[in-house]
Order: C-alpha cells, then sequence, then structure tokens
C-alpha cells in the first residue's frame, strides 16, 4: 500500500509516518523542506497549495497531518484544495483532525468548542479544523476519513498499543478524562488506512 503523508515532519505526522513505516507501507513525505526528512524517507517537496492531482493521485492514501497555529483559517483552505484534487479519483483521504467538534451531547447540538470550560485561545482553531470536517460532509466523489483524538491529545505520551473507537460524542473514561498519546493515535491512524472501517465519515479514538 502507498501512502503520502503531508506536513510528514510534524508531530502528529512524524507519528504517523514511524507507524506507517513499522507495517511496511510504502510511504512518501511531503514536506515544504526536504531537509527535514532525514530518515531516508521519500520526499515530495511541495507546499499543499502547490499539490495536484497528478502528484497524489497514484497514492491509495494521501494523509493530511498539516498544523496550522499561525493562520488556523488554514486549515478548511487546505482541506479544500486536497478535496479539489481528489475529487472522483481513487486515492483516500485521512484527515487528523481536532477533537473541538466532536458532540458533547446525544441530540449532536453542542459541539465540545462550544461548552463553557472550552480554553478561549483554542476557540478559533477548533472552529477552523470543524471547518474542514464540514468540507468533507458535503464533498462529492470524494473518498475521506477523519478521525478526531481525545480531548487531551498528548505529543510526549507512551505508546500503549490501546485505544477505543467511539463515534462522533466525546467519550471519557471512569475519572471523566479524553485522553490519547500521539503514538496511539498514529496506530489508531494506521489500523484505518489498513481496514478502511469508516469510509467517508468522522469517528474519534481514545485511551
Amino acid at each position: 500500500m502507498k501512502v503520502a503523508i503531508l506536513g510528514a515532519n510534524g508531530k502528529a505526522g512524524s507519528a504517523i509516518l514511524k507507524e506507517a513505516k513499522k507495517r511496511g507501507l510504502v510511504v512518501t513525505a511531503i514536506v515544504r523542506d526536504a531537509a527535514k526528512i532525514t530518515d531516508g524517507t521519500p520526499v515530495i517537496e511541495k507546499d499543499v497549495y502547490n499539490l495536484t492531482t497528478e502528484d497524489v493521485k497514484d497514492f491509495d492514501v494521501l494523509v493530511s497531518a498539516l498544523g496550522f497555529w499561525g493562520d488556523v483559517s488554514e486549515f478548511s483552505g487546505s482541506t479544500q484544495h486536497l478535496i479539489d484534487i481528489l475529487t472522483n479519483q481513487t486515492t483516500r483521504l485521512f484527515v487528523v483532525g481536532g477533537a473541538g467538534s466532536l458532540f458533547v451531547n446525544p441530540e449532536h447540538t453542542v459541539r465540545l468548542s462550544e461548552t463553557p470550560d472550552f480554553p478561549e485561545a483554542f476557540k478559533p482553531l477548533a472552529t477552523a479544523m470543524g471547518k474542514g470536517l464540514e468540507l468533507l460532509e458535503d464533498a462529492k466523489n470524494v473518498n475521506w476519513t477523519y478521525i478526531s483524538p481525545a480531548a487531551e491529545f498528548d505529543a510526549e505520551g507512551v505508546e500503549t498499543g490501546k485505544y477505543v473507537t467511539a463515534g462522533e460524542e466525546l467519550e471519557v473514561d471512569s475519572e471523566g478524562k479524553s485522553y490519547i498519546s500521539y503514538a496511539d493515535y498514529a496506530i489508531a491512524m494506521v489500523d484505518e488506512i489498513e481496514k478502511n472501517a469508516h469510509p467517508n465519515q468522522r469517528f474519534s479514538v481514545h485511551q
């Protein structure tokens, strides 16, 4: 299976790259600076907006693990560009999503980002990532999956090899915590790449 990872030098992207290579998948990194990929992984050196259908059509899966901490509106802009170049293609798009767009009630009327305790500083980011999800849900003839992590998404967390798959509602453990490490999220992502159990839908993972 041929997999391309956008943002492969970021925290989430590098964890997914490592896990995919461990499984024997044929991985290509798509980054703006090829010098940042030092493990011998083949590289396409391009900005997301310069990617074309020709660049990605031969991959089975394209993972978007992009992080935009400056202009968060780039989340929706980049997602729309990926939708445009993958429309009517067989390549599956997998998006590293956010937890802010998960619902906190059975009626699915209130999202985590809309709750009183959600940090104000993260609301623009959560809104932008949620907009990216909406664009995917509205897209026609695109094969996509959007995976939301737990509310606490820990880059330094240990790899346990275990995770729980959930739906579109935020789930917490017996102590009221919603947690997953980047390493275990990467395992969940590569599992989904291999099994394709959630085509054209968003789901979430936690420990």
